[in-house]
């Protein structure tokens, strides 16, 4: 296993403000990274940089040990291998679960070849049997495992998970942590930008912190939690082995 990922001196700013400054870190092949902060620290335009929604100022983006040019598109990348989900599901809320899927699909394989690896993503990720329903009728839960069928679709290396775990209850929360675990078996990298610490505790082998647009720290999980330089910034009080 390798460096699947590598990112160095990566700054944008917006309007004379710095989202991100210099900012290095690496992602293993086959690794479930947390990238958390308190919010405006730079994860999400993080994300927009790597998957090619902003274009960073400077420094750069690697991936499998080649450098992806500035003016790479969404598309483009998503064609290497890297994807994403967004905050809030983007489905075309008109179409059904399977036809959200197999459009993708279809971007990259015959007919008959989308029509098999639709079928294995539903299995894989437990939508089968709402594969008629309409995508806008799907609870939260729901429409977030359809953005990550989405994203198998394309049959990434990478996926970039944005808060996957936002406004699920406690059961839903575990039963999406297990597909996150599910996804990372199958080959896939990850990584996890959350809020919810027991989630990042659970599926994460390694963490780095954002704060104010730098690399704060990055280590194990709960090591990274229970810095005091990461409480003060971010928790706002010591976490304990539980995560929460």
């Amino acid at each position: 296993m390798g460096k699947l990922l590598e990112v160095t001196d990566l700054s944008i700013s917006f309007g004379g403000i710095k989202a991100v400054q210099n900012l290095t870190f690496h992602i293993e092949e086959g690794e479930v990274l947390a990238l958390i902060g308190p919010n405006g620290s730079g994860k999400s335009t993080t994300v927009n940089m790597v998957s090619g929604v902003y274009i960073q100022n400077s420094g750069s983006i690697v991936f499998e040990g080649k450098r992806i040019p500035e003016k790479m598109s969404i598309a483009e990348r998503a064609k290497i291998g890297i994807a994403r989900t967004f905050q809030t599901p983007k489905p075309f809320s008109h179409l059904s679960v399977y036809d959200n899927i197999y459009t993708i699909a279809l971007q990259k394989n015959s007919k008959a070849q989308a029509a098999e690896l639709t079928d294995e993503i539903l299995n894989l990720t437990k939508l089968y049997d709402l594969k008629d329903a309409r995508s806008g009728k799907l609870s939260i839960e729901k429409r977030k495992w359809m953005d990550l069928a989405r994203c198998m679709a394309v049959k990434p290396k990478l996926i970039m998970m944005d808060e996957v775990m936002a406004g699920l209850n406690p059961s839903e929360m575990e039963d999406s942590l297990e597909l996150v675990r599910t996804i990372n078996k199958e080959g896939i990298t990850v990584l996890f930008i959350e809020h919810v610490m027991k989630a990042v505790v659970s599926v994460c082998t390694r963490a780095i912190v954002l704060n104010q647009g730098r690399l704060l720290c990055e280590g194990e999980p709960m090591e990274v939690l229970n810095n005091p330089e990461v409480v003060a910034a971010y928790l706002g009080g010591e976490v304990h082995a539980d995560g929460n």
